[in-house]
């Protein structure tokens, strides 16, 4: 098939565009911005695949969407482009609104267009592939896990704008007939990720000898999800999954974002060690948490399991190791990050 992904460049979509051309024969479009998190060297062990092409292009341009897509035939739209860093949405909500709500609204005006065009056959096998987050359906309690049925509850602007598109892209299945596939996911880790996020974040700053901050208590709990289990679980979704239907996707590994922090910092005293000799969780610091911050996020990714037969195959204490291991063999690919933005500094403090 012929796969347009958007958003490619990023961590979960450069994941995906690796994925699809290791281990399979699909066509694969890389749509991207480039916007600060959009890294094209994430990209470099596929760029000469002949089954590999990238285009820069916003997907809030009604022109530049519609360009790519009638260019390229896609069998696929997999709509992972966004802005998704908590953080950044409390410090300038407005991008998130933009990219999030009105870009997936353009691409789903564009997608629509295209496929009622498509032969009958084309159109039933048509699929466009939504990538959510498991932050819409709000806060848990000690107990309990959401479902694809919980209710939305957002308590952030990037929540907020994530709940919105998934809401849009559900009302273009219903309303337009589109074929239309929604997926939630719990928070993901692993090679490539952008260094602003909290477990690439704690690895640079604990080889630079820097504070490691820590909201609050570090009590938040989080489902880490491996992101090569999770693009796989992508695959799944758009060869095999029922249009009109959402599923979970989680790692069943609920972590405090404090042991999470003291977890990297073991592996690091073990592979490499300070010049002092004492260990990373030293450098721990614990600052003042950010406004609504979510106590917990648990997945029950039941539904794709029975339905699609897929699971996570990585454990934390495995996919944390593979992490961390990864951050010291590439110190190149971030170092070229953290020179060219501010990804080490920490936001979401206003309020």
């Amino acid at each position: 098939m012929r796969i347009l992904v958007t958003g490619g460049a990023g961590f979960i979509g450069s994941a995906l565009v690796r994925h699809l051309i290791a281990n399979s024969d699909h066509e694969v479009l890389n749509f991207d911005k480039l916007t600060y998190a959009g890294t094209l060297t994430s990209l470099a062990t596929v760029s000469s695949s002949p089954r590999y092409r990238f285009k820069q292009g916003d997907i809030c341009d009604e022109r530049a969407v519609a360009a790519a897509i009638e260019d390229f035939q896609p069998d696929v739209i997999t709509h992972l482009a966004a802005e998704s860093h908590v953080d950044r949405s409390i410090d300038g909500p407005g991008a998130f609104v933009q990219t999030n709500i009105v870009g997936t609204y353009t691409l789903l005006a564009k997608a629509l267009d295209y496929w009622r065009q498509l032969n009958e056959v084309r159109q039933k096998a048509f699929r466009f592939h939504h990538i959510s987050t498991d932050e819409v359906f709000g806060s848990l309690g000690e107990t309990g896990y959401f479902t694809e049925t919980t209710p939305y509850d957002p308590r952030s602007p990037y929540s907020a704008s994530k709940a919105s598109s998934d809401h849009l892209v559900s009302a273009w299945g219903h309303t337009f007939g589109l074929p239309v596939l929604v997926t939630n996911c719990s928070n993901n880790y692993g090679p490539y990720h952008f260094p602003e996020k909290l477990i690439p974040l704690m690895i640079v700053k604990a080889l630079a000898g820097e504070p490691l901050p820590v909201y609050g208590a570090g009590s938040n709990v989080r489902d880490w999800l491996f992101v090569g289990d999770h693009v796989r679980a992508l695959q799944c979704v758009f060869e095999k999954g029922t249009p009109g239907q959402t599923y979970n996707v989680g790692g069943n590994s609920e972590r405090r974002n404090i042991d999470v922090v003291h977890a990297v910092c073991e592996i690091l005293d073990r592979l490499e060690r300070r010049a002092d000799g004492k260990s990373y969780s030293e450098q721990i610091v614990h600052v003042a948490d950010r406004p609504g911050h979510d106590q917990r996020y648990a997945i029950d990714a039941t539904k794709i399991e029975n339905e699609l037969k897929w699971k996570p195959v990585e454990t934390f204490e495995s996919g944390i190791e593979k992490t961390v291991d990864w951050y010291l063999n590439n110190r190149q690919w971030w170092a070229e990050i953290l020179e060219r933005t501010e990804a080490a500094k920490r936001r979401g403090l206003s309020g």
